[in-house]
């Protein structure tokens, strides 16, 4: 099996509750939204700072819904599974990369993604030409060395893909509801019902510097 890697600086990401309509819109009809409460599925938010890739250092923001993962014999349990509707890049040759590979939607121009640290949290400021996209803060707890594995959907004109991604780093999960998202009006946005998204977590996570290996796109 042919392996694909990236190293990153950090990681976060958090889990949001938003309208089941939504996410019905968003996904591809194969698959079915993972939901917490009747009506109510889950956006996931997730910033990287990449330093090494095949395209270089980049910086980028992944929106996607929350989906019941491909259990297979032999292989791990995603920790979760996704299907990534936008994601928004920082350069163009690592937008060109991830679209010809892993076929992710992409917002087609370069945006300024900016990491705030702080005591006890990161801020991840969003920006395109200065117009705001989004702003997402994630706390932190206690980390450990953690490899966590988890499975990403993705579409396009005639396939069904499927990957797994595992991810190698000192790792702090927890649920004390201490970050938040702010969403704007903006075309990475479009399709979500803001008024009636979670400004507030029911999960956080964050990956601290490490490795994310992708194995081979799978079609099915």
């Amino acid at each position: 099996m042919e392996y694909t890697y990236y190293r990153y600086r950090l990681c976060v990401g958090a889990y949001f509750e938003m309208p089941t309509a939504d996410a019905r819109h968003l996904i591809p009809d194969h698959l079915e939204p993972l939901e917490v409460l009747h009506e109510r599925s889950i956006l996931a938010v997730t910033a990287f700072d990449f330093t090494e890739s095949l395209v270089g250092p980049y910086q980028e923001v992944v929106l996607g819904v929350v989906v019941p993962p491909v259990v297979r014999p032999g292989k791990p349990l995603p920790k979760a599974a996704l299907f990534p509707f936008m994601v928004g890049t920082t350069t163009g040759a690592s937008r060109h990369h991830a679209i010809e590979r892993w076929h992710l939607p992409h917002y087609s121009k370069d945006l300024d993604i900016k990491f705030d640290e702080g005591e006890g949290g990161i801020t991840v400021r969003v920006r395109d030409a200065g117009t705001p996209v989004l702003d997402l803060r994630v706390t932190d707890f206690d980390f450990e060395p953690t490899r966590n594995v988890y499975s990403c959907f993705t579409v396009d004109s005639a396939n069904r893909y499927q990957v797994n991604i595992f991810m190698d780093a000192p790792h702090t999960e927890h649920e004390e509801e201490r970050g938040s998202v702010t969403l704007y009006e903006h075309p990475m946005t479009a399709g979500l019902s803001i008024a009636e998204i979670n400004t507030y977590p029911f999960r956080e996570e964050w990956y601290q510097a490490g490795l994310q290996t992708f194995e081979e796109l799978e079609s099915f």
